[in-house]
């Protein structure tokens, strides 16, 4: 052990090799038929977006710095290559955090989960044509609404063809990657490490997958909803048969049965892993109610017609007693999640002392695909727990308490001062309880940031408790946090990345992106409104400001606007972006209101502190 604390939950729990019921670890070889040599993705620039050889050191066995589960994990997520899953049914992997599905029809192949970055998709998509044919793609679906799921898209076709997705995709797609996004960015650093050293005692995986790829992200919107379950389409002769599951993985996402091929796609419903109830990174909380519910409906309504399961992570599994036996157990596992959750929750325990004394069935625990590598035990518990009752647990003394900093001052001054807290901390450390240890750091850090020796002991019982963590985002967010108190805080990223989202949003959806920015205080007494005419859809939109919020409005009936911008939408991103001058556009009114407007939005901040105050 490396100085994690062994305790209930799967996420520092070293569990002997010899008690799984083990899966076959060869159904993550099978079908291989070629491999990207070198196994590199550059950008435009030839900026390196993807690396699958810097992983070769996983070939050795399992060192003292990693969890052996997730070594495991990470051995079998780093294949990478083309793959045939049955006839007609192709898959890249290890190209990206997610799989791209390709099946072939009369004239052209569907694509289907486009990766994250256009630069992958492009690359696994051509790996494909050395060996497939130079297929057209006649046709994309979304299976579901987050962004590594359709980032790529830009790299495999320009929109002028089906692309099917689920109801309510644009929207939770902008909540999450737009309205959310930059807080959202920032945490994904840690919980996907992608800033860390890759190697041994640093980056290993994420447990879903290697990590994620970082270069252009584009969106396309869908042109094709699916609304019901039930629901079949054809596209370029391939028939498809839909099952949505909204609130399960993400808000939005379907799974999908390929009739004529005997094979089920299960998005990132059911995968080689316990998922997470709530990521890391941030996000809605999920329903492990309704997951197991609709993972039940697969069962019964598909399990038992097909041969091949396969899904938007991980490797497939064959055979229908395999299939049926794999659904079953993941079904069970979120449906053992929640309920046993609420059975405590009712018997007056909280979240954090739910997920200490919470128990998973011997069977559960013992096989692969229902470990904590991605999602743990704990902290999906206490997902589930807030989902229910909130973040507040009902005690008064928690209602109204001091910020973090605030608090860590006034701890670390009854407590002697942050060397003898420093002091006590390093003798809980020694005593095996790392868990306070970085609770007493972590108060002295706050309240002195610049404390030396307070942040580098701190990075290294990160360092132990990351080395310990069967699960890939525990890992990652206390590597990253010793990086950070090391001094090594990665660089934002560039504006420019968000580009192409920005472009395929929904105009009312893009301005709604604009409104969160608005700096309420100092917008309070402005009030004015400006039309947007956008010549190429013949819109127009206003956007009215008032009381320090911005007001959007699709072709208004009343009232007037002080300003009248004549556009096109493909102008208007760049002209409130600054790339664009106002001189090239047709207008009438106002000409420095949008300058006012732009001068009261609040750019994000990607880099904000999250281990130091």
């Amino acid at each position: 052990m490396t100085g994690a604390d062994p305790g209930p939950t799967q996420a520092h729990t070293r569990t002997p090799a010899g008690d799984f019921l083990d899966e076959d670890p060869a159904d993550a070889y099978r079908g291989l038929l070629a491999r990207l040599v070198p196994g590199k993705v550059y950008d435009a620039v030839g900026r390196v977006v993807w690396n699958t050889d810097a992983y070769a050191f996983l070939d050795a066995s399992s060192p003292d710095s990693a969890h052996p589960g997730l070594w495991r994990q990470s051995q079998l997520s780093a294949h990478q290559g083309l793959f045939e899953v049955t006839d007609g049914v192709y898959q890249i992997r290890g190209l990206d955090l997610s799989n791209m599905t390709l099946i072939e029809g009369d004239e052209g192949v569907v694509v289907v989960d486009p990766l994250m970055s256009t630069e992958t998709a492009a690359a696994g998509l051509g790996l494909y044509r050395e060996h497939r044919g130079d297929r057209v793609v006649s046709a994309v679906v979304y299976t579901h609404s987050h962004v590594d799921h359709f980032g790529g898209v830009g790299g495999v076709v320009d929109g002028d063809v089906p692309i099917l997705a689920p109801a309510g995709f644009m929207a939770h797609a902008v909540t999450e990657n737009v309205h959310a996004g930059p807080a959202m960015a920032r945490r994904s650093v840690f919980q996907t490490g992608a800033h860390l050293p890759v190697g041994p005692t640093g980056h290993i995986g994420t447990g879903l997958g290697l990590g994620a790829s970082s270069g252009t992200v584009t969106l396309i919107a869908p042109n094709r909803t699916i609304t019901r379950t039930g629901q079949e389409e054809v596209v370029d002769g391939v028939r498809l048969v839909f099952q949505l599951t909204p609130g399960t993985e993400a808000p939005s996402e379907m799974n999908f049965l390929l009739p004529d091929h005997r094979a089920l796609c299960m998005a990132e419903n059911a995968t080689h892993t316990l998922h997470n109830i709530l990521t890391l990174r941030g996000a809605m909380v999920r329903d492990a109610r309704v997951w197991a519910g609709y993972l039940d409906e697969s069962v019964h309504r598909f399990a038992h017609d097909v041969d091949v399961l396969f899904a938007s992570h991980h490797w497939p599994t064959w055979g229908t007693e395999n299939i049926t036996a794999f659904l079953s157990e993941q079904r069970d596992l979120y449906a053992y999640l929640h309920d046993q959750t609420l059975r405590m929750m009712n018997q007056g325990m909280v979240g954090s002392e739910i997920a200490e004394s919470f128990r998973m069935p011997p069977t559960l625990e013992r096989r692969r695909h229902t470990r904590g590598y991605y999602g743990s035990v704990s902290h999906n518990v206490k997902a589930i727990y807030q989902s229910y009752m909130g973040w507040f647990d009902g005690n008064p003394a928690h209602l109204w308490e001091h910020p973090p900093e605030e608090n860590a001052r006034r701890y670390v001054d009854c407590m002697g001062g942050p060397e003898e807290v420093v002091r006590k901390a390093e003798r809980y450390r020694d005593e095996g309880d790392a868990r306070f240890a970085v609770t007493l750091l972590n108060h002295v850090v706050f309240a002195d940031p610049d404390h030396r020796n307070a942040r580098e002991t701190l990075a290294d019982v990160y360092d132990q408790l990351g080395w310990g963590a069967e699960c890939g985002p525990w890992r990652n967010f206390y590597l990253q946090g010793a990086a950070e108190l090391r001094g090594r805080t990665p660089d934002p990223p560039a504006s420019a990345g968000l580009m192409g989202v920005s472009r395929g949003l929904p105009v009312a959806q893009f301005f709604e992106s604009l409104a969160i920015r608005v700096d309420g205080p100092r917008a309070w007494n402005e009030a004015f409104a400006i039309d947007w005419v956008l010549t190429d859809q013949g819109t127009t939109y206003r956007t009215r400001l008032s009381n320090g919020a911005l007001i959007i409005t699709e072709n208004p009936r009343s009232g007037s606007a002080e300003l009248t911008v004549t556009l096109t939408r493909p102008e208007l991103p760049g002209l409130l972006v600054g790339r664009l001058a106002l001189d090239d556009m047709k207008t009438e009114g106002e000409t420095g209101l949008v300058a006012r407007l732009l001068g009261l939005l609040d750019p994000p901040d990607y880099g904000f502190p999250i281990v130091t105050p």
